[in-house]
């Protein structure tokens, strides 16, 4: 069975960082995205990190956020800069050869 289990989420002012960090198991593939889910909207990409090690990221985040595989199983976010539309719920995925696992996702909020 596999699991992700996201944490470092918070409530931090705006221009502070934070670190995320998603641990997986019951997988052979690496988590290997960042997802963010606002209210009243739908969830996005945020991040995702290739097996090559080629990263992408959402215009929104760029030059702020940066992605990153800690080992094999664990993969981080580091976000700078943080805005109060960077507020939502950020979920770690994990891909396999045919389905998109999804931890239970972790709470950031930047007040301004």
């Amino acid at each position: 069975q596999v699991q992700l289990v996201e944490s470092g989420g918070g409530l931090v002012q705006s221009g502070g960082s934070l670190r995320l960090s998603c641990a997986a198991s019951g997988s052979n593939f690496s988590p290997n995205g960042w997802y963010r889910q606002a209210p009243g909207k739908q969830r996005e990409l945020v991040a995702i990190i290739l097996t090559s090690g080629r990263t992408i990221y959402a215009d929104s985040v760029k030059g702020r956020f940066t992605i990153s595989r800690v080992n094999a199983n664990t993969v981080a976010l580091q976000m700078n800069s943080l805005k109060p539309d960077d507020t939502a719920v950020y979920y770690c995925g994990l891909d396999d050869e045919s389905h998109r696992y999804w931890g239970q996702g972790t709470q950031v909020t930047v007040s301004s």
